[in-house]
């Protein structure tokens, strides 16, 4: 009786049914504004640093960038430090072909340097090529840190047709979301988060992640009693890192524009940040009869199958068992013996 009240139903909670299923729909702003120390001094907003512009559950944020301004088409050398770029004489440039991991199409001429036997194929391409180089600290945006994320998230348990968000609109909650920002014991649902401190509660820190990339996951639990009031059904948020400090997370885009001359030129960004991903899970439980009646029969079959076993070790087992039987069993030879001797043949068959 103690196990199935105090484990099967209290710490089980076995007498409700579960629907694990979870449906879920994520919207995801990210607010902040920095100022960048590039070629032209941009001011990036949100819509300049978050790709995509808009994603299901997902979202990338700029932290870090190498930028190679001033690129036009044109004919240049390739990169020195691709082996198939490497020539001694013309015909190792095939004329239409690209180097493997270059930056253009060769045009069929070694370029060759006064004094070196091996020079570099040309290209026809956006020229100069990129620059190649480590990310940098110093070309962090340092702005980053305080950008904040907005999670929109809507849950739903179709077993039990219930539905819910973790943003109640209403006058009150409107101002509330202006002003709150996550923490888990003083606003625990607020959906509003810190870039910075959903990088440090990983245990990772943001300056670190921020100079070459990232990948985190942000995951919403929804645990719900729906026996109770659906203001008790609140998701609980955590946080992990998914990529590793040497791995990195980071992509390339462009911008063009046209010059003085009129010419269309354009400046090559490799961008590293912060990438994140909204995990949705949860379970929903509620009272069901037909669960409470199984786990009831369960629980009587084992405490039969209890009394079998006791039965077993005090007859076979323990050292006062001849005791045990005498007591449980009771001999009838005597009875049937006098029976016989009164002619009733039926216990007469018996002995």
């Amino acid at each position: 009786m103690g196990y199935l009240i105090g484990w099967v139903f209290v710490a089980k909670k076995q007498y409700q049914a579960h629907d694990e299923t979870v449906e879920s729909s994520v919207l995801t702003k990210v607010r902040g504004v920095a100022r960048l120390n590039t070629t032209d001094f941009k001011l990036w907003g949100p819509e300049d640093y978050v790709y995509p512009k808009q994603s299901e559950d997902s979202v990338f944020i700029a932290t870090n960038f190498i930028e190679t301004p001033n690129q036009k088409l044109r004919n240049c050398s390739e990169k020195s430090s691709l082996p198939d770029a490497q020539c001694t004489k013309d015909e190792d440039c095939i004329e239409g072909e690209s180097v493997r991991a270059g930056n253009g199409i060769m045009t069929g001429i070694c370029l060759k340097t006064a004094g070196n036997s091996t020079g570099i194929c040309e290209i026809y391409g956006w020229c100069p090529t990129e620059i190649y180089q480590k990310p940098d600290k110093a070309t962090v945006v340092r702005e980053a840190e305080n950008f904040t994320l907005y999670i929109r998230n809507f849950i739903r348990f179709s077993q039990y047709n219930f539905s819910k968000s973790n943003v109640i609109l209403n006058k009150s909650k409107n101002t509330y979301l202006k002003t709150c920002l996550y923490d888990e014991i003083d606003h625990p649902y607020c959906p509003m988060f810190r870039l910075g401190d959903i990088v440090n509660k990983t245990g990772r820190s943001f300056q670190e992640s921020a100079v070459k990339g990232a990948s985190f996951g942000i995951m919403i639990d929804w645990t719900c009693d729906l026996d109770k009031e659906d203001s008790h059904c609140n998701p609980h948020y955590s946080f992990l890192s998914l990529s590793s400090n040497e791995t990195g997370y980071n992509f390339r885009f462009a911008e063009y524009s046209n010059d003085a001359e009129g010419n269309k030129q354009r400046t090559l960004y490799n961008v590293f940040g912060i990438h994140l991903h909204v995990l949705v899970f949860g379970t929903a439980r509620k009272f069901c009869i037909i669960n409470t009646i199984i786990n009831i029969a369960s629980v009587l079959t084992l405490m039969t199958a209890g009394s079998f076993l006791c039965d077993i070790i005090l007859l076979c087992i323990v050292k006062k068992s001849a005791f045990y039987r005498n007591s449980k069993f009771e001999k009838i030879t005597k009875y049937v013996t006098e029976a016989c001797l009164l002619e009733i043949p039926v216990l007469c068959t018996l002995i």
